[in-house]
């Protein structure tokens, strides 16, 4: 019996509605809208570090999502920046270590700056400078000084004459006298060097006679040491005296009263004197005078004078006070004088000198009573 053919599939008519453009229009935009809410979700689901990646590898500028995360990107970068500070405290200790200590005691020790200051030695105190010995090791006083021979057990007397130079006539006079004398020459005298290698050829001593500021109203001469002065230029006008001869053994000081007295104004004198490796020798013309304590805390070679022979300017009262130069070097072994180039102390001198060995004394210069009894260190 023969099969029937299959009927073909009746067409299902479409409802009216879904035939409308319009309808179908509006299904289109939903089906897109339904896709990007899609995209959106998915979009919004994934971490913080898959958007980053994405903004990085994505470069479209269609994506409005790149330009909102891109402000994102600058939280990474600020964690090197926080490590770059972390090295702060280091430098901090560096730079500022009295801040550091506090913070970390245990590096106190390790701080340079620290350990450079408690190192450093204490300053040298002006009243003690380094002696600037010349050659040979010997102090110039010494290599200066005129040869002279101190018996034991002899008393020892130096004669002492200020005011050298000035005076050419006198000066000279004085000069001629049987030695050893020791001469004091003022700086500012004229043909100083010529007058002072005449009297050390003569056989006698050299000594700078430095023009010093009295107590009373007197003129010490150009160039004085006041007390008025600041450091400087008192040390400056010095050394000018000290430069203006050569061949001496040391200083004395003329009139001075006031400024010797002066601790402060005298100290940088015996500092420079002790510099050179030359003797103090005070002239005692005050008895407040801080020369001689200065040297002594100095342990420089240092002596004063005992007696002055001419206050009184007659030829009497001169011999009268050689008599007591004589006591006193009996009685504490040497004796220092000081005089002056008058017409009576030259002749006093003149017929006391050729019998004072006579007498049991012995006539040296003054760097052979320093030598002897105030050397210093």
């Amino acid at each position: 019996m023969a099969r029937k053919a299959p009927s073909k599939a009746r067409k299902v008519p479409l409802p009216p509605f879904l035939s409308n453009p319009f309808v179908l229009a509006l299904a289109a935009v939903a089906a897109v809208f339904a896709v990007a809410i899609g995209v959106a979700t998915l979009t919004g689901g994934r971490s913080g570090g898959e958007r980053v990646q994405q903004a990085s590898v994505q470069q479209s500028p269609a994506q409005p999502a790149p330009p909102q995360q891109a402000a994102v990107p600058p939280a990474p970068p600020s964690l090197p920046a926080a490590k770059a500070e972390a090295p702060a405290p280091a430098q901090h200790a560096a730079d500022g270590p009295e801040h550091a200590v506090p913070e970390k005691p245990a590096q106190a020790e390790t701080r340079p700056p620290a350990t450079t200051v408690a190192m450093l030695p204490p300053p040298v105190p002006p009243a003690q400078p380094p002696v600037q010995a010349p050659s040979g090791n010997a102090a110039l006083w010494r290599r200066n000084a005129l040869p002279a021979e101190v018996p034991q057990g002899r008393p020892i007397i130096a004669i002492v004459i200020d005011d050298m130079g000035l005076d050419r006539k006198r000066s000279s006079r004085m000069a001629g006298l049987h030695g050893p004398l020791t001469l004091s020459w003022l700086p500012y005298a004229r043909d100083l060097s010529a007058q002072s290698k005449a009297a050390r050829a003569n056989g006698h001593e050299l000594m700078l006679h430095m023009p010093m500021e009295p107590s009373v109203k007197a003129d010490p001469g150009p160039n004085a040491l006041l007390v008025s002065l600041d450091k400087g230029e008192i040390v400056k006008r010095f050394r000018a005296a000290l430069d203006s001869f050569d061949g001496y053994v040391g200083v004395n000081n003329h009139m001075g009263s006031r400024f010797t007295a002066d601790r402060a104004a005298l100290a940088p004198v015996l500092t420079e004197l002790h510099r050179r490796g030359l003797l103090w020798l005070d002239s005692r013309t005050t008895p407040n005078s801080a020369g001689i304590g200065l040297a002594q805390e100095l342990k420089m070679p240092w002596v004063g004078r005992d007696v002055f022979l001419d206050n009184v300017e007659t030829v009497a009262a001169v011999k009268a006070q050689l008599t007591k130069t004589e006591q006193v070097a009996k009685r504490q072994g040497y004796a220092v004088a000081i005089g002056h180039p008058h017409d009576a102390t030259i002749e006093a001198l003149a017929s006391w000198l050729p019998d004072v060995q006579k007498r049991g004394f012995v006539l040296v210069p003054v760097s052979a009573v320093v030598r002897t009894h105030h050397a210093g260190g």
